[in-house]
């Protein structure tokens, strides 16, 4: 799908609109995007701690929303992966308790964790729209800040440690 001049508009209406939402919260350090360079993915990265990101990701060719945590430490996905592992929860269901704590309803969310461009480390969460024009629904502001949030509950034992020793 090509994005046009309109779509433009209304995509960085809402990624500004996510920002000012978040903007002050004492739980990050710094705002920035972490754009790829072909626009195929728009994500706007609040820091958490040295490496260490909440992730909010708009893919407007699919169009996909996102929301996860990110870094480009491998000791701290692996960290990460820990904490999921000494929950004895999977995956899915450790995020659906963060989730949960959000306010956000989700049983058994799709939960990807991987690698990407050889240096990011990822679990995130995704829901595609039905075109860009669902960017305009203030549900799916909710949804995503809800995720955004959620992951934030989840991880956040390990971010509180992480955050203290930086």
């Amino acid at each position: 799908m090509a994005v046009d001049d309109a779509a433009r508009m209304k995509i960085e209406a809402f990624r500004q609109r996510f920002r000012e939402k978040y903007a002050g919260d004492a739980r990050f350090q710094a705002v920035e995007d972490a754009d790829r360079e072909d626009g195929s993915s728009l994500a706007t990265r609040f820091k958490l701690a040295d490496h260490l990101w909440l992730e909010m990701c708009l893919r407007p060719h699919i169009p996909q929303l996102r929301a996860g945590i990110v870094t480009d430490d491998r000791w701290i996905s692996e960290d990460l992966e820990q904490v999921i592992e000494d929950s004895g929860d999977t995956m899915s269901e450790f995020v659906e308790l963060g989730f949960e704590e959000a306010g956000l309803e989700w049983p058994e969310p799709p939960v990807e964790h991987y690698r990407e461009a050889g240096r990011d480390f990822y679990f995130s969460t995704g829901f595609e729209l039905d075109s860009l024009d669902a960017l305009d629904d203030p549900q799916v502001f909710e949804k995503i800040c809800r995720m955004f949030d959620g992951y934030y509950e989840a991880f956040k034992p390990a971010i509180e440690k992480l955050a203290s020793s930086t």
